[in-house]
């Protein structure tokens, strides 16, 4: 019972009517060049997000949204450049640029400003998209003018750092990283070959953000400096900051450090381009994958067009949900492995997508799931929207939207992107009344106006040699290139501006006094059928959080029947005894509640989120579901089948691959080496009987635990959930403990995956099983510099000082019984050989020789100041109270955390890395192109050994 909704709507606010001041008004307790344009507060009538707006001189616009409720703040700092701003030939410059932000500045060391915002006990990281760039900050309140040095730094003192050593290394981060995301993904180019189908060549968004890698070849360090030069001036930037701030001295601040930052260039907004396609264009892209796809798409509007609210609507009412057209007629019926619509809108052009995928094997032939896609919009056509439908879309839209004020983080972006595209932050009030006025009528005319009849591109992506399996034939090829002669730029022709300053910069911002993070105060209640329940009250949203573990988990499954807890939980989704799923899910809807149900190692977890008003009915639902499942024949064959292609889809990822050999390879024969997912084999010999079995046998409160946070006091939990304490069952079956065996032997495994632009590398060894404060968490903070970080040795070593990789970690995995210790990364596949060697080398390093003092004290700072980072949201909190009841953890095991990592000495770190990371103890798992890697890899003298994978 899932609900996604993909709307532009997405974010309001629970204040009221606003009170502005007038336009450019001077207050005397602003800093001088500080200019107050309009100041938002809350209110209880309207809905709204609380700001205040400023301008300095320079152009730069500020925004602030105070939030006292948690010791953060959240700092973000819009460009109004993407892609769609870039030259033909050029393509990819604004998100290469996202990169090279990140590499120094004048006053910031190269690689600095990952570690000082990690070392302060923070979070960071910058997006781009084709109208956009943004770069962003949580830290703990108390590191907020560091921040801002720190932004201000590379917005005005960027190019005194850029050098051509680093132009090279990150222009090869960003070819792996494309590599890594689209040509070794399955599916991965085919909004590429959409976008060139689409948009006419030279049309801003005919190329994706990430571009193209012959454009990145043939540009030099001097067409980066001219595009920074170009775009990165104050006046084409949004400040925007959020939490737990004082509003004047966080003024002070930023005049201080962006004040004296020169004007760029002049910007102005570029023209609206919706695509118009001259004719019906199909196009077909041949893959390596099972499961053949189709996608139609028809150009629209633009980003806040006055049709674009409809337009979104109507994408849910065709595609989203199991209300919507698309999956009655085509998942329902089993004819399509999934199907859906959205509206993709950007500042200058939008398109309206449909989209099916055929199962793989034999029936995945494309033309008949087009003439079903076709004959669902000549449904709609017909029969149109009715006022019941748009009701639950509106209710879970406007319910959505206060699930999302629940992070800093999300108040700031929405008010960041606001202003960026449309000169006000607050849309609000504006969004909500053009959902409340979507009819029927206004969907019937959007329909009419871009899609009934209109000129379309439709993309059939098929497997390799499939080719005969498109919709149709190929009208249309992506046309060759034409590009313009390359123009080298020299410094003579750069035009840089200098900020002169009354301070010292390269001094860094003292940091005041650490923020204190409290644990939310905590409840228990113990029901007398075995259940117990861990909450904590919230007050900042009117929403409820609430999961049930139900002591049902796939650890729980036998020998041969792999999967069944996933299949059971699936089943469950699937509407009760009393009313199917389809009506079940729009009373959901209009509640704006959702409902989902998963499998775990050892439990299923039902999790429930509702606003605070609409608790009782849709607890109401759950009662209803939970003691009288539906268990129909024809609803579990149908998810039998999408669990099985959605196996199929799995498990030709290249990560899926690289995780099923490394639990082949460490844990052998026992049950710890079977997916979760199960088996092709395990899955098909499934029945209803068995699911309805494992659902007798280990659905039961005694054992269960609950958790609880929200606006709800302890009493008002209890009573509300007397349905589930007066619930009566046995325990849970006990688990047969497992015997694995050790591994005698060092290998390379070798899975193939042909022809293969990138390979996994895995190092990987046996671990411990979770504790929360033992070895497990101590040997924990020795890895974080040898690779638990950004800055650790093995990500600058092949990410930043090799270029081989767009990222490199390692990570400790456990569960109550067993661990594992993994070291990975996605290597260009040329560098398979010496990613492996680079890896073993750091590893070896690092456990003979230990941490560095230096390292020791960057470990204790980063660690022990992400405390108030961790409860902000609802979310957050549940998962450390279902941590608590998990594990049986002391309720103040944070504390105990933070207390071992100020006292742990280097010699105890020392000692784990020299236990844990000696990389002759790891196995290698290489995940490539077999026939091009195994003569390279027998080279490294380890015995190499072609693993097959278990499906």
């Amino acid at each position: 019972m899932r609900k996604i909704w993909a709307g532009a709507f997405s974010l309001i606010a629970i204040y009221g009517c606003s009170t502005q001041t007038k336009p450019e008004i001077e207050l005397s307790s602003l800093p001088q060049g500080v200019h107050l344009i309009e100041q938002v507060e809350a209110s209880t009538d309207k809905v709204m997000i609380p700001y205040s707006k400023y301008r300095l001189d320079n152009g730069l616009t500020v925004i602030l949204s105070p939030d006292h409720s948690d010791p953060l703040v959240h700092v973000d700092v819009t460009y109004h450049v993407g892609s769609a701003r870039e030259e033909v030939g050029k393509s990819g410059f604004a998100h290469f640029f996202e990169h090279m932000m990140f590499q120094g500045s004048k006053h910031v060391a190269d690689q600095q400003h990952f570690k000082l915002i990690t070392e302060a006990g923070g979070s960071l990281n910058g997006s781009t998209n084709r109208d956009r760039t943004n770069y962003y900050e949580t830290v703990p309140a108390n590191q907020l003018e560091k921040v801002l040095w720190l932004e201000s730094d590379r917005m005005g003192f960027l190019l005194d750092a850029v050098s051509q050593r680093k132009f090279e290394i990150q222009r090869e981060t960003v070819k792996n990283e494309r590599a890594q995301n689209y040509d070794n993904r399955p599916y991965g180019l085919m909004w590429e070959r959409m976008g060139e189908a689409i948009y006419p060549q030279g049309h801003p968004y005919s190329w994706q953000t990430i571009g193209y890698v012959e454009d990145l070849d043939q540009v030099d360090v001097n067409d980066l400096k001219a595009f920074f030069l170009r775009w990165y001036g104050p006046n084409n930037a949004v400040l925007t900051i959020g939490g737990d701030l004082d509003t004047n001295e966080t003024l002070a601040w930023v005049n201080k450090y962006f004040g004296s930052i020169p004007k760029g260039p002049e910007v102005t907004n570029a023209k609206k381009q919706p695509a118009v396609l001259p004719d019906n264009r199909y196009i077909t892209m041949e893959d390596r994958i099972q499961q053949p796809m189709v996608v139609i798409g028809w150009p629209t509007s633009y980003r806040g067009a006055d049709d674009q609210m409809s337009l979104d609507v109507l994408s849910s009412v065709l595609g989203s949900g199991t209300n919507s057209y698309l999956y009655q007629n085509l998942v329902k019926t089993q004819k399509a492995v999934s199907a859906g619509s959205f509206h993709d809108c950007s500042e200058l052009a939008c398109n309206f997508y449909v989209f099916a995928m055929a199962p793989a094997g034999n029936n995945g032939q494309l033309a008949p799931l087009y003439e079903e896609l076709m004959q669902t919009l000549a449904e709609f056509k017909s029969k149109g929207a009715d006022g019941e439908r748009l009701e639950q879309i509106t209710g879970m839209a406007e319910a959505n939207s206060v699930f999302a004020l629940q992070s800093v983080s999300g108040k700031v972006s929405q008010l960041a992107s606001n202003e960026t595209f449309f000169g006000y932050p607050d849309r609000l009030q504006d969004q909500l009344e053009q959902l409340n006025r979507v009819s029927p009528k206004t969907l019937s005319a959007v329909f009419k106006k871009y899609i009934d009849g209109r000129n379309k591109v439709t993309l059939s992506v098929v497997p390799k040699g499939k080719a005969s399996y498109a919709v149709k034939d190929a009208t249309f090829v992506t046309p060759e290139r034409h590009l313009p002669e390359h123009q080298k730029l020299t410094e003579q022709q750069l035009s840089y501006r200098h900020a002169a300053d009354s301070f010292d910069r390269s001094i860094i911002p003292k940091v005041a006094e650490p923020v204190q993070a409290h644990l939310p105060a905590l409840y228990d209640i113990y029901f007398n059928n075995g259940t117990e329940l861990l909450g904590t009250q919230t007050s900042e949203t009117p929403t409820v959080v609430i999961e049930f573990k139900l002591p049902a988990g796939e650890r729980h499954v036998t020998r041969g029947k792999e999967g069944l807890a996933n299949l059971t939980a699936a089943m469950m989704e699937q509407g009760s005894a009393l009313r199917n799923v389809e009506d079940i899910q729009a009373q959901l809807d209009k509640l704006g509640s959702t409902i989902s149900v998963s499998a775990n190692v050892y439990s299923t977890s039902v999790v429930v989120s509702s606003l605070e008003k609409n608790l009782s009915q849709t607890l109401s639902v759950i009662e209803e579901v939970l003691f009288q499942p539906g268990f129909r024949q024809d609803d579990f064959e149908r998810v039998k089948q999408q669990m099985i292609q959605g196996m199929v889809y799995q498990h030709q990822q290249p990560g899926w691959l690289a995780s099923q050999a490394t639990r082949q390879v460490l844990f052998g024969s026992s049950i710890f080496a079977r997916s979760s997912d199960g088996t092709d084999h395990s899955i098909a010999s499934l029945t209803l009987d068995d699911v309805k079995h494992f659902y007798r046998k280990n659905y039961t409160p005694n054992g269960a635990q609950i958790v609880v946070v929200g606006d709800i006091s302890k009493q008002e939990v209890r009573k509300q959930l007397s349905f589930f304490a007066n619930w009566k069952g046995e325990p849970s079956p006990l688990i047969d403990p497992q015997i694995v065996h050790q591994l005698t032997s060092r290998k390379i495994y070798l899975v193939d995956k042909p022809d293969a632009p990138q390979s996994v590398v895995r190092l990987v060894r046996r671990g411990l099983p979770f504790d929360a404060t033992g070895e497990l968490y101590l040997s924990q903070l020795a890895n974080f510099n040898l690779a638990g970080n950004f800055n650790s040795r093995i990500n600058q070593n092949l990410r930043e000082d090799k270029g081989f990789t767009y990222g490199a970690s390692s990570y400790f995995t456990s569960n109550r019984e067993v661990g594992a210790v993994v070291f990975n990364t996605q290597v260009r596949a040329d560098a398979t050989v010496d990613s492996i060697v680079e890896l073993q080398n750091e590893m070896a390093k690092f456990s003979e020789q230990g941490l560095t003092d230096q390292e020791v004290d960057f470990l204790r700072l980063a660690v022990g100041q992400q405390d108030a980072l961790k409860y902000e949201t609802p979310g957050q909190k549940a998962s450390l109270l279902s941590s608590i009841l998990t594990y049986s953890l002391d309720k103040d095991y944070l504390q105990v955390r933070n207390e071992i990592v100020k006292t742990v000495d280097k010699a105890t770190l020392d000692r784990l890395a020299a236990k844990w990371f000696n990389p002759s103890e790891y196995q290698i798992i290489v995940v490539g192109d077999a026939k091009t890697l195994k003569p390279q890899l027998e080279k490294l003298t380890i015995p190499v050994e072609e693993l097959e994978i278990i499906r």
